[in-house]
């Protein structure tokens, strides 16, 4: 086996076409925080450069390099000279693997392959929402079903106030953040979420999780679904909700639901219903700015990843002196709390999360009137 990343002639375009402007050091959520050039976009387009070049051999070293990208596709945004070099980054990830390079994702997904999930967990919570048939299939996803559990209840008794008619399933993990970290979707995962969806004879999917929706929108083992796809921000855009605060609140955009799929308007059309003093942040929509969970990176480097999001969280609360700030996304959630200050008094929540606690907050006052 050669010891050299294989470049097809769209790569070897693209690395061309890069004029290691810089650009992107002002987006990258990495450098910000290291300010050390190989971190950011800039920096890996140089070393594949010299790696196509046969200037730079491929070492551990250098594959631990590639590691360090959330994947969050600021720079692809920015980038002046058209290139995507997060789409780059993934591509050296696969090639250093297939060199027999294996990294430290190979673990989980062996523990995915044998768990169902990406954190080893045996048991699940018993949420009490499966009927089997209904019209619509809920998806929670991994971080939601194991790391955030509350935010699902929540919105979970979000949806039965709206009588919206839904079923969760047997779900295991979509696996396709494999896909990013260097190996491939496991097939018998996704058969398995496929015939799930299908027993309960569903025309809806819809997903809480924005990297699980762009996995079954987008990835070919997912292409036979048969069913009408959505996150969970397009599905509720249309209802009217009964409830409403007067806090400040934000929004922080999702790299996985803006960036990657596109849905801007929808969570903010929610949000501008029930919460009239909405504010932005400086850095919203397609220049959001990452909190450090994607990508892998989380995995990689914890603590980098928890810092990163301590960063936007100050950012944040600097521009908006917000109260409140949603998301709507498992892992943003998970990285903000992780990373919120004891001092730091704003709360975090999933826009989900958020309006079921306002309605169980309205029922308890009237609990309390009568």
């Amino acid at each position: 086996m050669t010891n050299k990343i294989q470049f097809d002639e769209k790569r070897r375009k693209a690395i061309a076409q890069c004029s290691r402007c810089g650009f992107c050091r002002a987006v990258c959520p990495i450098f910000d925080l290291t300010k050390r050039p190989v971190t950011n976009a800039r920096g890996k387009m140089i070393l594949l450069k010299e790696l196509m070049e046969e200037k730079l051999s491929v070492t551990d070293a250098v594959a631990q390099a590639f590691l360090r990208c959330t994947t969050c596709m600021n720079c692809t945004v920015n980038c002046p000279s058209g290139v995507d070099p997060q789409e780059m980054v993934k591509h050296a990830r696969k090639e250093f693997v297939q060199l027999g390079m294996d990294n430290w994702f190979k673990a989980m997904a062996e523990t995915m392959a044998k768990y169902g999930n990406i954190y080893g967990e045996e048991k699940r919570v018993d949420w009490e929402h499966k009927k089997g048939n209904a019209q619509t299939v809920l998806f929670l996803g991994c971080v939601g079903s194991y790391r955030e559990e509350e935010s699902v209840r929540e919105t979970l008794q979000l949806l039965d106030i709206l009588k919206v008619d839904y079923t969760l399933i047997d779900e295991v993990c979509c696996s396709g953040v494999l896909e990013d970290v260097g190996y491939k979707i496991i097939e018998d995962l996704a058969k398995q979420n496929t015939r799930e969806i299908k027993k309960t004879g569903a025309k809806n999917l819809i997903t809480t999780c924005p990297y699980c929706y762009r996995v079954f929108r987008d990835h070919p083992a997912y292409q036979n679904l048969g069913v009408e796809l959505s996150h969970i921000t397009q599905f509720l855009k249309n209802f009217n909700f009964e409830v409403r605060t007067q806090k400040r609140v934000t929004y922080h955009d999702p790299c996985d639901l803006g960036r990657h799929a596109g849905i801007y308007e929808e969570p903010r059309e929610i949000i501008r219903k029930i919460a009239p003093n909405f504010v932005e942040p400086l850095r919203t929509r397609e220049n959001a700015m990452c909190c450090g969970a994607g990508g892998g990176f989380r995995g990689s480097f914890p603590k980098e990843s928890v810092r990163i999001a301590r960063n936007r969280l100050s950012q944040i609360i600097e521009e908006t002196g917000a109260e409140i700030l949603l998301t709507e996304c498992p892992s943003c959630l998970h990285n903000f709390r992780n990373a919120r200050r004891q001092k730091q008094k704003i709360e975090i929540y999933n826009i989900t999360e958020f309006i079921g606690k306002l309605y169980r907050e309205k029922a308890s006052l009237g609990k309390e009137a009568a």
